[in-house]
């Protein structure tokens, strides 16, 4: 064999601030040290047996060839009864409604869609780890507006700065991942006002739209005429019916811009499993799984922060998603990094610094756990913080 034609081009990466992720790091860890893993975000328990069922009844059916690139028509119904049922707008299932493998795919496939080189994307830090990447493979440039430290709520005078005649979109996310804060009503308007004299796109990323607290609303951006308009509205059918490994989503946009999404769609994934699509049509029937989920989370919630009462950590308010924020102040004189892997390590239990959501890596002493755990998950995890 002649391994001197054995070369292997030398390529320049499109992404050469990417690596292994905090989520791996951190995981792989966990699993080392035996730690209990509040540090990724997703169930350790079931899903309900009727989804896996319907799902099953769908494959010994023979639904196993391609769906529609759009979606089964069922699945986009169901998603147009379900978003006008709780949000008063209607999105025609035919133009507006398109099924995505996932919220992470809807998400870079809007980008990809809308964002061409040299165009300036919005977004708010700390922030889902994919907005940025997805910004930089779609040549354009990521403009980083921070939430208020300690808060986290919007600061709109620093967005109002940050609108240029190049700024194409902004992403906003509530329930916010990773400080599990909720938008307001009034910061919505404000967000609509805001926006009303450009020609800034929204892509709202609304996953854990079912997980609101406290008797709250999730304020959707289909509530708002003028955010409905120009938005793409992003759901995840993983984070709301505890199956996050399915990688089933959807966008919700105008007839318009769900045109442009799904040219990229079709040859992005083309499409998306089709037992699990009819499935989920057949299980959405019933609204009570989704109807149900906050009270759910708040349980779970309510449990975690009883217990971590118990130690020296200073909870941040959770008002939605399945994410609890603490300050380490009283705990640690470590980085939030450096704390999270002797936590990990020395107590065994997992959790995520809040600063890889920033690009600049901003340290600000807090840390994020996920309480989407079993109770007794949970209750292992909270015996060990109390030795803190």
């Amino acid at each position: 064999m002649n391994t001197s034609l054995a070369r292997t081009p030398v390529i320049e990466t499109k992404l050469p601030a990417v690596g292994t992720t905090i989520f791996t790091v951190m995981s792989a860890l966990a699993a080392e040290k035996g730690a209990v893993n509040l540090g990724q975000g997703f169930p350790d328990f079931d899903c309900d047996p009727r989804l896996v069922n319907a799902v099953t009844d769908a494959m010994t059916r023979g639904l196993n060839q391609y769906p529609p690139m759009t979606g089964i028509p069922a699945l986009r119904e169901a998603v147009s009864g379900k978003v006008e049922a709780m949000y008063g707008r209607k999105y025609d299932p035919a133009t507006e409604v398109t099924i995505t493998a996932g919220a992470t795919q809807a998400i870079i496939t809007a980008i990809l869609a809308v964002v061409r080189p040299g165009d300036e994307v919005i977004v708010l830090e700390p922030c889902y780890d994919s907005y940025v990447p997805n910004i930089d493979l779609a040549g354009g440039k990521v403009v980083r507006v921070p939430l208020t430290p300690g808060t986290f709520r919007p600061d709109f005078d620093k967005v109002a700065a940050a609108i240029t005649s190049r700024t194409r979109a902004i992403i906003v996310n509530s329930p916010h991942n990773p400080s599990a804060t909720v938008w307001t009503r009034e910061e919505m308007l404000k967000l609509q006002e805001l926006l009303a004299p450009t020609d800034v796109l929204l892509i709202s990323d609304e996953v854990y739209e079912h997980m609101v607290f406290d008797g709250q609303q999730h304020q959707s951006a289909a509530r708002f005429p003028g955010l409905a308009a120009r938005a793409f509205i992003v759901s995840s059918f993983g984070k709301t019916y505890h199956v996050t490994g399915w990688k089933v989503g959807y966008v919700a946009a105008p007839a318009a811009l769900s045109a442009e999404f799904r040219k990229v769609h079709q040859f992005n994934v083309f499409t998306v499993n089709t037992p699990v699509q009819h499935g989920l049509a057949t299980y959405m029937a019933d609204p009570k799984p989704y109807l149900e989920l906050p009270a759910f989370y708040q349980h779970k919630r309510d449990l975690f922060r009883e217990g971590m009462r118990q130690t020296r950590f200073e909870m941040l308010p959770s008002e939605g998603s399945y994410f609890q924020c603490v300050d380490i102040s009283k705990v640690s004189d470590l980085s939030e990094e450096e704390f999270c892997k002797w936590l990990t390590t020395e107590i065994g239990v997992a959790a995520i610094p809040l600063s890889v959501f920033y690009g600049g890596g901003f340290d600000q002493r807090v840390v994020r756990f996920c309480y989407a755990k079993k109770d007794e998950t949970l209750k292992l995890a909270l015996e060990r913080l109390a030795k803190l």
